[in-house]
């Protein structure tokens, strides 16, 4: 068995539309209800930075802050950003981010959601492990929280 350093990989089938799936992620601020970030008034657009404070306990000293890199309607949101930077004291701006590939599909009993963080191998070395363990971790939640929304009448 290989052991995937560089890269995050999750699925969920979420019993929902594609459509509305594709809202849940698409829409900024919808994006932000389920992630647990206060993105009011914000929107999702290529190559624009979004912000927003992060809502979920324990951490919302930090802000969210990601780069959109890519939106194919219906099908996929890529982001950019520096994961696991929960210390206040250190200045990740200089350190190379992680490319998160959120991609949807079609498939029978609704749509599967499938999620790829890449670049763990640039993250430096001495929080490396412990960015994607956090992650990791954090991806599993966020698709429990995913599926929750879009369950919901």
């Amino acid at each position: 068995m290989s052991l995937l350093t560089d890269r995050i990989e999750k699925d969920v089938l979420l019993k929902a539309p594609l459509a509305r799936v594709w809202r849940a992620l698409s829409n900024a601020e919808e994006f932000g209800d389920w992630f647990g970030v206060a993105l009011k008034g914000k929107s999702f657009a290529v190559g624009q930075h979004v912000q927003g404070q992060i809502a979920s306990p324990g951490y919302e000293h930090l802000v969210f802050d990601v780069l959109i890199e890519r939106m194919e309607p219906q099908r996929l949101l890529a982001f950019r950003w520096h994961p696991y930077a929960v210390n206040r004291a250190v200045d990740y701006s200089q350190e190379p981010t992680t490319l998160v590939e959120l991609e949807l599909k079609a498939v029978e009993g609704g749509t599967l959601l499938s999620v790829v963080e890449s670049g763990y191998d640039n993250v430096p070395p001495a929080r490396r492990l412990e960015a994607f363990r956090m992650n990791s971790g954090g991806w599993d939640e966020q698709m429990e929280n995913i599926k929750k929304h879009v369950a919901a009448p």
